[in-house]
């Protein structure tokens, strides 16, 4: 099949998007990849849905906002995808498939109990029509209703890139978004069950809402702040005092899971320079709520275009550290790509969460088919 993927992270920068020839198991060819920046429009609107979501009661209905950017979400899609591919001289019909994660405004995990609750804004049936092609989304709400996390989602397509370069375990792929995730992959080489993942922290989302807390741009470009910042590792400590670095995995998060009172006292630069540390220290946890060290650490993601990132993160973890690129990957697609892969194993019935991935009881299949 011939699937386009969509992605839109929670830092509102862009859709990204993706084509890969695939059948949900084996990748056969990769095609074009690319992106389209979110119009300023469509920002300040997600904006007020996810702050109107974190303030949504649970039992009570659901903003209105909420169909009102699903349908904007799906526009813009529409709109990115048809220069996208035009400029590579494709067009709708070429297409079998298309796979849309949606715009997340809001994400909590399960805990003590009581289930999570996940929104990913998008509206599959709109899309569909517009493109007239067969529409995937709504990837996580069976798993977070089977009492899953509901992410990450993307490591059974981490296993599948990798086996596409023929690299071999043990192997980590890290991915830094707005939140950073892992998936592991270990020696025993025996299929899907040698998957595990979970969030390992915040990723870009925090330093983001720092830079733009103190009025100082959308984010920390290039790692301008943290380069001439002092990291306080007293302030580090703390914030790894977090509840969650202790939980059990699986485990996720949502950007807005940790609060930025901790360093009010710092100047900015030290502030954006001390956040780099703690999402460094995030990621060497993992290892060793794991209990295992890989041969490498692939790096994903937006975050790896911060020099501060990837410098902390090859001084504080104990195995190589390298990008996607390194690899003869594409860093900003592999997300888009990865729904273009889940799109496909919905499609045939192919399970896209595990175990060991989001804490299901059992590999389950997950998204829902819109048809135009």
């Amino acid at each position: 099949m011939l699937v386009l993927g969509f992605m839109t992270g929670t830092s509102l920068d862009a859709v990204d998007m993706a084509v890969l020839e695939t059948d949900g198991e084996r990748i056969d060819r990769f095609g074009p990849a690319g992106e389209r920046k979110l119009s300023d429009s469509l920002r300040k609107v997600v904006l007020e849905a996810t702050r109107q979501a974190l303030a949504w009661p649970r039992g009570a209905p659901e903003p209105p906002i909420f169909g009102h950017v699903a349908e904007m979400v799906a526009e813009e899609h529409y709109l990115a995808a048809e220069s996208f591919l035009a400029g590579h001289g494709l067009s709708w019909p070429d297409l079998d498939l298309i796979g849309m994660h949606g715009q997340t405004v809001l994400h909590e995990r399960p805990k003590g109990g009581v289930p999570g609750r996940t929104v990913q804004l998008g509206d599959g049936a709109m899309l569909a029509r517009l493109c007239g092609r067969p529409v995937a989304f709504d990837f996580r709400t069976a798993d977070v209703a089977a009492g899953g996390e509901g992410a990450p989602l993307a490591p059974i397509y981490h296993l599948a890139r990798a086996r596409a370069s023929g690299l071999k375990a043990p192997l980590a792929v890290l991915n830094i978004g707005g939140v950073a995730n892992v998936t592991f992959w270990s020696a025993k080489d025996s299929g899907d069950q040698d998957l595990a993942a979970f969030d390992t922290g915040p990723g870009n989302g925090m330093i983001d809402l720092l830079v733009q807390a103190r009025g100082a741009g959308r984010f920390d470009a290039g790692g301008k702040y943290a380069s001439v910042g002092r990291v306080d590792e007293a302030v580090v400590r703390a914030l790894l005092a977090h509840p969650y670095f202790q939980a059990a995995a699986p485990k996720s998060l949502d950007r807005y899971d940790f609060s930025l009172a901790a360093l009010d006292a710092l100047q900015l630069e030290d502030a954006a320079a001390t956040l780099v540390a703690f999402m460094a220290e995030g990621v060497k946890l993992a290892f060793q709520t794991v209990g295992q060290t890989p041969a490498e650490v692939i790096v994903c993601g937006g975050g790896r275009h911060n020099p501060q990132i990837m410098k902390a993160l090859r001084a504080r973890l104990p195995v190589p550290v390298n990008t996607a690129e390194d690899h003869g990957w594409r860093g900003d697609s592999i997300e888009a790509e990865a729904f273009a892969y889940l799109a496909a194993r919905t499609f045939h019935g192919l399970p896209i969460s595990f175990p060991n991935t989001t804490g299901v009881d059992r590999p389950m299949t997950g998204g829902r088919i819109a048809r135009p």
